[in-house]
């Protein structure tokens, strides 16, 4: 409505009056924007018997509009065209009518802000949303490369943390693995070595007899002097014992004394000075001073001066090496063919064997032991010893 308005006064402001004849000036109406520009329309009320219509812009140049209309009933005339910016911004119509000479003519001028156009800034923003949205989608393609190459790398990372934990898993079984066969080896190594030992020791057997005239009162010997027992059932001190009639001053000495399933007992020899003393005093107990022994009581195995030295099992027969040379009075496990313990001797003179039972009447007895030649161990063993 106001371009219309503002268009229709230009209108008014620029009509030219008719050369000829008597009638009405052709009226110019803005129609609407088409094409980029603005239509117009020229329209005329006289009765024309034969009319022509004519639009010339501003430099005069006859321009072509619709195709001329008459309407035979009223006789009125009417054109459109579509005026562009820069064609002059105006616009002129004319009416001829042929018959009486006369012609009129109405004339628009319309400024340039009226026409649609398009703002140099509305290319730069177009260019700069398609680059924003070039940018966008490529931050976005960017965006989901970078998480595809996140996941995969986490995955990966992932990956190789399982693999390294199951290689540690595979690691520890085998470094427990190693080190359980190590173990057994070692132990294997231990036995050998033990048996090794008790075998050399075995070589040294010898011969023992109980001596009659060197025992407790409580104890009983056997008529082959070689077991004892206690004859009095109550309980009795450890010491209540009897000794050997073989004493050794030098070199090595093996026996074998069969325990049974005593609860206590002890083992063990005696310097000569002690073995005066039991001969002499029956009665009382021997001196602690020259007698070196393994004891068992309670389930421990106990040797002189020390504390449980071993937890071994209870064993039904035990082996003593006297080593005169080295000072030294081993006890072994003969069913085990494994060492129970050993004690340095100090001592002068020579050493007696001792035997000391519970109270419970069952025979204690030195079991007779075949003296047997040491074999020579085999290259691999010897390593093993070595």
């Amino acid at each position: 409505m106001g371009l219309t308005a503002v268009i229709f006064l230009l209108v008014l402001a620029s009509r030219h009056q008719p050369t000829a004849g008597v009638g009405h000036d052709p009226l110019l109406v803005v129609d609407d924007y088409e094409d980029g520009g603005i239509r117009l329309k020229c329209l005329s009320e006289r009765l024309f018997s034969e009319a022509q219509l004519l639009w010339t812009d501003s430099r005069g140049d006859n321009i072509t509009g619709t195709p001329l209309s008459a309407d035979t009933g009223t006789a009125g005339v009417s054109s459109s065209i579509v005026l562009k910016a820069g064609s002059g911004n105006s616009m002129s119509c004319r009416i001829l009518d042929k018959q009486l000479k006369t012609s009129t003519e109405s004339s628009v001028a319309i400024a340039d802000a009226f026409f649609p156009s398009t703002s140099p800034w509305l290319a730069a923003f177009v260019v700069i949303l398609l680059l924003s949205i070039f940018l966008v989608l490529a931050a976005i393609y960017k965006i989901r490369s970078n998480n595809k190459e996140i996941t995969r790398a986490q995955n990966a990372r992932k990956q190789i943390e399982q693999d390294i934990d199951e290689l540690k898993r595979k690691l520890d079984e085998q470094k427990r693995r190693f080190e359980k066969e190590n173990e057994d080896a070692e132990k294997r190594i231990e036995n050998v070595r033990n048996e090794l030992k008790f075998r050399k020791a075995r070589s040294n057997a010898v011969n023992i007899t109980l001596d009659q005239t060197c025992k407790h009162p409580n104890l009983c010997i056997s008529d082959d002097k070689r077991r004892v027992k206690s004859s009095d059932k109550k309980e009795t001190a450890l010491k209540a014992m009897v000794v050997a009639t073989e004493g050794f001053p030098d070199k090595k000495h093996y026996w074998e004394v069969e325990v049974g399933n005593q609860s206590q007992w002890e083992l063990g020899v005696v310097s000569e000075n002690v073995r005066d003393v039991i001969m002499n005093n029956m009665g009382i107990s021997p001196p602690v001073n020259g007698l070196f022994s393994l004891q068992y009581s309670q389930g421990k195995y106990i040797l002189t001066g020390r504390e449980d030295v071993s937890d071994c099992k209870q064993c039904s027969v035990v082996g003593v090496l006297l080593d005169v040379e080295s000072s030294e009075l081993s006890f072994y496990s003969v069913e085990e063919m494994s060492p129970l313990g050993s004690v340095v001797l100090e001592f002068t003179g020579k050493l007696y064997p001792f035997f000391s039972p519970d109270s419970s009447g069952k025979w204690l007895g030195v079991r007779p032991v075949k003296p047997q030649t040491y074999d020579p161990l085999p290259q691999g063993e010897k390593e093993i010893n070595e």
